[in-house]
């Protein structure tokens, strides 16, 4: 056994402290698992006791690290995962930290993928094609993608991209407007009959 002799605060990360057993330097821990395990200066720790704190350490700097992640914008479980692997933490840390979130409603796959879709009729209306593969590519289910994008309607987002669009396109030359609109809308995954009607529709609109 050995005993906690100090508990000092980080010199360059104050939210640490750092743990000395037996008057000796042992390691440090983020002050909220100091807090929640109830460390204290006194107390005998064995080595199971020391393996616990660096395990729930660990668990902590993954959580905190998925949190930072999620501030700049909802994301999706599979990715999620992903960068958190990329930061190193093995597979039951990650796992531990996701069904943590998931308790918080912090990652839904279904409120995520509802997020995206609103997102992008907002400020960068595609195909239903186009979003379907960008769900999956986030590892979004099929069912869940199906379910979220049932309700759009391609002639309407692709009306909505062309308007935005025309207004910096020259009206002065029919052909090259219409060429240059429906290959902007092409790559916006729309089919050809959406295209079609689109470009007819604006076209009318523009020429007044």
């Amino acid at each position: 056994m050995k005993r906690v002799t100090a508990i000092g605060e980080g010199k360059k990360r104050k939210r640490r402290v750092n743990i000395f057993l037996d008057d000796k330097f042992a390691f440090s821990l983020e002050t909220d698992v100091a807090l929640k395990e109830g460390l204290k200066v006194g107390q005998e720790l064995s080595e199971g006791d020391i393996e616990a704190l660096t395990s729930a350490e660990l668990s902590q700097r993954c959580l905190n690290a998925a949190l930072r992640y999620l501030a700049y914008r909802p994301r999706s479980e599979s990715e999620l995962k992903e960068r958190l692997a990329r930061r190193g933490f093995d597979g039951d840390t990650v796992a531990t930290a996701i069904v943590g979130l998931k308790e918080q409603g912090l990652v839904n796959d279904l409120a995520f993928a509802q997020f995206w879709k609103e997102n992008r009729q907002a400020f960068s209306p595609r195909s239903r094609w186009l979003t379907r593969r960008e769900l999956r590519q986030k590892g979004v289910a099929d069912e869940v993608i199906e379910r979220v994008l049932a309700d759009v309607d391609d002639e309407a987002s692709a009306y909505q991209a062309a308007r935005a669009k025309a207004r910096s396109l020259p009206i002065t030359d029919y052909e090259g407007f219409r060429r240059r609109l429906g290959e902007y809308l092409k790559r916006r995954g729309f089919g050809y009959g959406a295209i079609k009607n689109t470009l007819k529709k604006v076209w009318e609109e523009v020429k007044e």
